[in-house]
């Protein structure tokens, strides 16, 4: 899934910092994971290996953000007819 991405706002003392684990490649995902106190963020191939992993200090953490790709498969489109609404219908 060429476009998954995942922004990671971290706590730096006085300031906030922001990072971004993308999935560089077609047929790679993000994925997080919290064990330990560490949150990882791991770009993965198709088959599980990993290519990149950041980590942070759970406490340090202030958001995650996971932004998968837009779909473009039908299933959003199904029930759009291609004609534009009107408040008033025609009789």
């Amino acid at each position: 899934m060429n476009g998954d991405r995942v922004e990671i706002v971290v706590d730096a003392g006085d300031t906030t910092r922001t990072y971004e684990v993308v999935a560089s490649r077609a047929g790679r995902r993000v994925e997080t994971a919290v064990r330990r106190g560490v949150v990882e963020v791991s770009e993965v191939t198709r088959n599980g290996t990993v290519v990149r992993t950041a980590r942070f200090m759970a406490n340090r953490v202030l958001a995650l953000v996971e932004q998968p790709v837009p779909r473009e498969d039908g299933s959003e489109k199904a029930g759009h007819s291609g004609r534009p609404f009107r408040e008033d219908p025609e009789t």
